[in-house]
């Protein structure tokens, strides 16, 4: 199983959001700028999340993504499935037609590992994410440098202003 850019960014950005919108809702540019996606990428994971009733949008100033479930209602399968990716080691898809239309010799292993893959992915919990030391050290880094980067951006628009009036 080769889990492609699309399924590890949505798994981030799930991370992220689960993260950071315990009070009030997230913006996809937050998240873009802490997790360095692109946000058009975001926009489009996020509308097929948003389909699979896993987050809710909401409009207007102070507006930004929330989770619709609890954390500890989504594994991370599910995440993955959402943005149409597949969780299949098997070169067929698992339709077992991968040599001249039947099964080959390792489909049956391959199917083996697909579901173990699945069945691992399916036992882990944003919620349980949520609570590793580790997760929470790096989010919180990533916050700090995510100010930092706002704090010069800003700088930047000050100068650049002064600068005009000059």
């Amino acid at each position: 199983m080769r889990l492609t850019t699309k399924g590890r960014y949505a798994v981030t950005a799930m991370i992220d959001l689960a993260f950071h919108s315990q009070m009030t809702p997230v913006t996809l540019t937050d998240i873009a700028t802490r997790q360095t996606i692109s946000l058009s990428y975001l926009e489009q994971l996020f509308a097929r999340l948003r389909r699979a009733g896993m987050v809710s949008g909401m409009r207007g100033p102070g507006g930004g993504y929330k989770l619709s479930r609890k954390p500890s209602e989504i594994n991370i399968a599910d995440i993955i499935i959402a943005v149409d990716e597949q969780i299949d080691s098997t070169r067929c898809g698992g339709d077992a037609n991968c040599q001249k239309h039947q099964a080959c010799l390792t489909h049956d292993l391959w199917m083996g590992l697909s579901e173990q893959i699945r069945d691992y992915l399916k036992g882990i919990t944003l919620a349980e994410l949520l609570e590793k030391h580790h997760i929470k050290e790096v989010a919180r880094r990533q916050d700090h440098d995510a100010q930092r980067i706002i704090e010069i951006h800003r700088h930047s628009e000050l100068m650049s202003n002064l600068n005009d009036l000059s």
